[in-house]
């Protein structure tokens, strides 16, 4: 009995531990490089208080290019496109205009679940690495929403922006053809 009564107590402090890294709306991959492609893996941990996620609202910032966003079986997936400040060249390409937002609807995260969210696309080879990239989310939760937008960098913000760090490339020798 003291061993089950240990391992629960043990499992309940781990869970605690973990409890507030997973309380915000995350990427699962937190980092990156100018010029390369990234997937982002939008981690949903819980509902707005006690209701469920109804909708998922992403801007996708200046900087980050060639957006797809991945259909999301039960949800409604739209896009909103736009031109960019500044056209992006793409395997001899120049595209001027992309994916500026995107939004899962329709579907129903009860709060005690999490989901993923999931995007692609390129960071520009002049984004910055001085600071983390933002991507601002919505989140709803029937009548209620929670700003995941907050792009200061507190570590004590209730509503941060999930952010990727970005690392300048490494030079490898390697040439891809």
């Amino acid at each position: 009995m003291k061993t089950l009564t240990l391992a629960a107590v043990s499992s309940a402090l781990l869970f605690a531990a973990v409890l507030p890294a997973s309380a915000h709306i995350t990427l699962q991959d937190k980092a990156s490089q100018p010029g390369g492609s990234y997937r982002a893996t939008l981690v949903v941990g819980h509902g707005c208080g006690d209701a469920a996620t109804t909708a998922v609202r992403i801007q996708i910032p200046e900087g980050f290019y060639n957006v797809k966003p991945m259909p999301k079986a039960g949800w409604t997936l739209e896009t909103v496109t736009g031109k960019y400040e500044k056209p992006f060249s793409n395997h001899g390409s120049v595209l001027e205009e992309g994916v500026t937002e995107i939004s899962w609807s329709g579907g129903e995260l009860p709060n005690a679940y999490f989901d993923e969210f999931v995007f692609r696309g390129t960071f520009g080879p002049d984004v910055s690495t001085e600071e983390p990239f933002y991507f601002p989310v919505i989140q709803t939760c029937g009548d209620a929403e929670d700003a995941w937008i907050d792009t200061s960098g507190d570590e004590e913000a209730e509503f941060p922006a999930p952010s990727v760090t970005l690392s300048p490339a490494q030079e490898t020798g390697e040439h891809h053809h």
